[in-house]
């Protein structure tokens, strides 16, 4: 699900995790009513319950049948600024401030104490500071890069190459967006259950190789993706004339040229969503057959990986076509596009001119945002993500009370249960679907908070004096972990998210849930509000979090996170059909002027919205015991739970960052997403939607899934 920025699922991880409480399943518990009380008595008692949304946000000039979100947000969006630093504002904002400084508080403070040499809050502790240092980092300059540089200044040969390039695989991929590795790295590695294994961990090889954020800012016709492509030229000449690179306008052409190359070969990210399409598992010895090109012993060699017995290759077009690309593109074009992939990746911790030259680029031509953040902020967020468990584990301790986590769990609990009562009243689904169906469920772990199992930083290095070293070490050592789970057995209960990490998610090979600590806080999540507002809050998210283990690539997948059809015919093309009509839905939506919402793009997270909020106003109404939820400030129970649901979505967001997402991202913009309430009939009957309202839809053509 979500962030302030990206609300997420892929087709390898929409989601992870589970804590010390597994799941709700069949197999604990409970009636759906016996559920509903145990989300009801996890709130402590309150004969006036905090409202949960807020009141002043909504403009009532707008009719809620016309533009759900404006209505919901209407007047503040009238008077919200987004922050100069910032590429957009909104709910998710507001909760990731809280928790950013929170997480500051925690960081700044974790040497007040003078901690033990090799402990986590020494590291943590030092880790910042470093961060913070910026004599030393000006001090240092290049020296950090001085043996990587040199190495690729010594390629002469294509077996050189092949060994630079290995060495430089990384499993730095986000879990949330695991199959467009579109980064500095020819490929990516990620490891995680086979899609057809019950439990053996696998390595997959993902497509690499850009700077930009996908393969469309090099290929498209669109004249913002054309004058993006301009100020690119701009960028990179400038970021190698800044390191004293010789000819840098001829090396950033030739840097450009190959890029551009590696993005034509790669797969759109419709076809990377595609789970069939990523089931090619290649024995290491054949990669040299069916990828010429690339000297792959020497790279993998070079990788760590020659005892692996077989790889995934989750798009294989791609693979063999940046593979051709090592072959019969000059040796200088490769040592150029190398020079300065490790001159971008390290920017933010060089010194100032050279992490000004990176923002101008990436945060002001393809964000639109005005101004770079401050140093403290950065840092915290640095330390937050290379030191993550550890900065987490004293997060949870601080600001998420076991109070806090038992009333999540009962909701999730009062989720799954209407999840489940959905799917036995589905008129159109036969018995044998719904028995699989209810299995996945019944299989599904769900963690809540924080893992039970902390990451072991014993064996990072992590200095006061060297930050740039402190964060290429903590590279390395997420990707020696990944590593060492190829061929292990799967660990249902692994997280992919901090504790710390405003998002939740779903991941289809361990048909697991995420439900990290920070994200349940207000405005999504509050023990004392009115249930209505955190059903349609938090509740929506709970259910599309479990929904994505029935969206069209967690369908695919059986009880036990296998690439497994488990649908009768008639069923799985009543579920295509339901799905085409989404994303036709979806696809009519205009962002910008001239610019849709790619509906088959975001497919997966616009069935999880609407499938989502289904259950979660299925469990708001069991939340109620069979009692008539009370009117309050003139709202119905339904009303304020469609609006805490619209509400949440609550953002703006600069044209800039927009594009970017529509191009990049699997989620649609947060105004349409709010709509999401017309594909549900209670909603037109909260607010006496009528026919000639503009987002009237007649009830064949409402979408209903689960």
């Amino acid at each position: 699900m979500s962030r302030p920025s990206l609300i997420l699922a892929a087709a390898i991880a929409c989601t992870c995790a589970a804590c010390s409480q597994q799941s709700p399943n069949a197999s604990a518990p409970a009636s759906a009513a016996s559920a509903a009380k145990a989300a009801t008595a996890a709130a402590p008692a309150s004969t006036a319950p905090d409202l949960g949304i807020d009141l002043s946000y909504l403009d009532k000039s707008v009719k809620p049948g016309d533009n759900f979100f404006d209505y919901a947000n209407g007047d503040w969006l009238k008077t919200a600024e987004i922050p100069a630093d910032r590429s957009s504002t909104g709910a998710f904002y507001d909760v990731f401030q809280v928790t950013e400084k929170h997480t500051a508080d925690l960081i700044r403070n974790a040497g007040a104490d003078n901690p033990a040499a090799g402990s986590n809050a020494r590291k943590i502790a030092d880790y910042y500071a470093a961060y913070m240092d910026t004599a030393a980092i000006d001090k240092a300059g290049l020296a950090p890069l001085k043996s990587e540089l040199d190495a690729i200044d010594a390629i002469r040969t294509r077996a050189d190459l092949a060994r630079m390039l290995g060495s430089r695989l990384r499993a730095d991929v986000d879990p949330i967006n695991a199959t467009h590795f579109n980064t500095e790295h020819l490929f990516g590695l990620f490891v995680t259950k086979g899609l057809e294994e019950e439990s053996t961990q696998v390595a997959y090889l993902l497509q690499g190789g850009l700077a930009m954020p996908s393969r469309d800012y090099y290929l498209s016709k669109d004249a913002h993706m054309a004058e993006a492509r301009d100020k690119y030229k701009t960028y990179v000449a400038a970021l190698l004339k800044q390191a004293g690179i010789a000819d840098a306008d001829k090396q950033a052409d030739a840097a450009i040229a190959l890029e551009t190359k590696i993005a034509q070969a790669q797969e759109s990210l419709i076809d990377s969503e595609d789970v069939h399409k990523a089931n090619n598992l290649w024995p290491i010895a054949e990669f040299s057959k069916k990828a010429p090109g690339l000297d792959w012993n020497e790279y993998f060699k070079a990788a760590g990986l020659v005892d692996v017995k077989r790889i995934d290759v989750w798009q294989p077009s791609a693979i063999t076509g940046e593979s051709r690309l090592v072959a019969n593109q000059p040796l200088d074009a490769w040592k150029a596009l190398l020079t300065f992939h490790t001159l971008n990746a390290a920017a933010p911790l060089l010194p100032q001119a050279y992490a000004d030259l990176n923002f101008d680029f990436f945060g002001k031509t393809l964000q639109g945002t005005p101004a770079q953040q401050e140093r403290w902020k950065r840092a915290v967020s640095a330390t937050s993500t290379d030191l993550g468990d550890a900065v987490g584990q004293i997060y949870v301790q601080k600001y998420f009370p076991a109070s806090s986590r038992a009333a999540a769990e009962a909701m999730v609990k009062n989720l799954v249960t209407a999840f489940r009562d959905g799917i036995q009243n589905l008129a159109w689904m036969s018995p044998e679907t719904k028995q699989k169906a209810e299995a996945k469920l019944d299989t599904l772990k769900v963690g809540v908070g924080y893992p039970d199992h902390w990451r072991d930083y014993a064996s990072l290095e992590i200095k006061p004096d060297d930050a740039l070293g402190n964060h290429l070490r903590a590279v390395k050592f997420e990707y020696e972990l990944a590593k060492a789970k190829i061929g292990k057995p799967i660990d249902d209960n692994e997280w992919w998210m901090t504790p710390q990490t405003v998002n939740a998610i779903n991941l289809p090979l361990q048909n697991a849930l995420n439900f990290p600590a920070a994200i349940l806080q207000p405005p999504f999540f509050d023990p004392k509000a009115d249930p209505a507002a955190n059903y349609g809050a938090i509740g929506a998210i709970i259910g599309h979090e479990i929904s994505h283990s029935f969206d069209n690539t967690g369908a695919d997948f059986d009880e036990h996170g296998r690439l497994k059809n488990w649908w009768t015919p008639s069923d799985l093309k009543h579920f295509e059909a339901a799905t085409d009509a989404l994303a036709a839905q979806y696809s009519s939506y205009e962002a910008l002027p001239g610019l849709h919402v790619n509906g088959k793009q975001t497919l997966g997270e616009d069935i999880a919205d609407v499938s989502g909020l289904t259950a979660a106003y299925r469990a708001y109404h069991l939340s109620l015991d069979g009692k008539p939820a009370p009117e309050i400030d003139g709202l119905s129970g339904d009303q304020r739970f469609f609006i805490a649901f619209g509400q949440a979505w609550r953002s703006k967001i600069r044209d800039a960052a927009l594009r970017q997402r529509l191009a990049t991202d699997v989620h649609a913009p947060a105004q349409f997403r709010a709509e999401t309430v017309r594909n549900l009939d209670p909603w037109y009957q909260a607010f006496n939607v009528q026919p000639d309202a503009k987002l009237y839809l007649k009830p064949d053509q409402r979408v209903k899934i689960w």
